[in-house]
């Protein structure tokens, strides 16, 4: 891998890729997609299928850096996030830095399609959040795993409100919030203007078909960002953008 900006680096090291990929802010809202060069999320209707090596490595440093995982719950059922979702390596990192060995894992469900038995609550090593619109009552929340918290939020833009659901984080003291789709949250995260970072990976391949773009909302929502790094590995292109400041 080579590091092109901001300063050009032949083999960056992790901590270098780290140092590139960590923020102050807080809260800190990154979401992270892979694309074809003809604007595809999707090969053989999974995003995976896009990916690197290069890109695999970068994903999972932006994960040891997170409070919290974010994603949709068409993405858990489509990807499968069951079982840990950091390394042993990533674990020890970050203890060694002051962190539980496990990100939090938030899934944001509007009607509160994950069930109770749901692998991806039976074999979480982490607390759950579950974000919904939905009003389960007691026997319902019952249902559900000790460690996975139903969190309800107002619906906004037919989906959960994501203003609220990056308020509840940052009051539970979550400010790093690494999001990982799908494109139904990223839309409805970029028209409520709540996207610090965007870590996209280009993949060097044209695919055509009829896979879905990194966003789908109905809303058109035009905010301004900024290349902060750029890495190339085997003429995968991995950009991290970040919020433009306005002066």
């Amino acid at each position: 891998m080579r590091q092109l900006l901001p300063t050009p680096i032949d083999d960056p090291t992790d901590d270098q890729l780290l140092q590139a990929y960590a923020a102050a802010a807080r809260p800190f809202v990154r979401f992270n997609f892979v694309s074809s060069l003809d604007g595809s999320a999707q090969l053989e209707g999974r995003s995976a299928a896009l990916g690197s090596a290069a890109d695999r490595r970068a994903f999972a440093l932006q994960r040891r850096l997170a409070d919290v995982i974010l994603v949709g719950a068409g993405t858990v059922h489509a990807e499968g996030y069951g079982g840990p979702l950091v390394s042993e390596e990533d674990q020890q990192w970050r203890r060694d830095h002051g962190r539980s060995a496990h990100p939090v894992l938030a899934i944001v469900s509007r009607s509160l399609s994950i069930e109770p038995d749901a692998e991806v609550l039976r074999e979480s090593p982490a607390e759950v959040l579950l974000f919904t619109t939905a009003a389960p009552d007691a026997a319902q929340r019952a249902a559900y795993p000790e460690h996975v918290q139903i969190c309800r939020v107002p619906e906004s833009g037919g989906g959960c409100d994501p203003e609220a659901i990056v308020q509840q984080l940052a009051d539970r003291g979550f400010g790093f919030i690494h999001a990982e789709g799908g494109p139904r949250i990223f839309g409805q995260f970029s028209a409520a203007n709540q996207v610090d970072s965007l870590c996209l990976s280009f993949s060097p391949r044209i695919v055509a078909g009829d896979g879905a773009r990194i966003a789908n909302d109905p809303r058109e929502a035009v905010h301004e960002m900024q290349l902060n790094a750029l890495f190339e590995e085997d003429s995968m292109l991995l950009a991290d953008y970040r919020r433009r400041e306005v002066r």
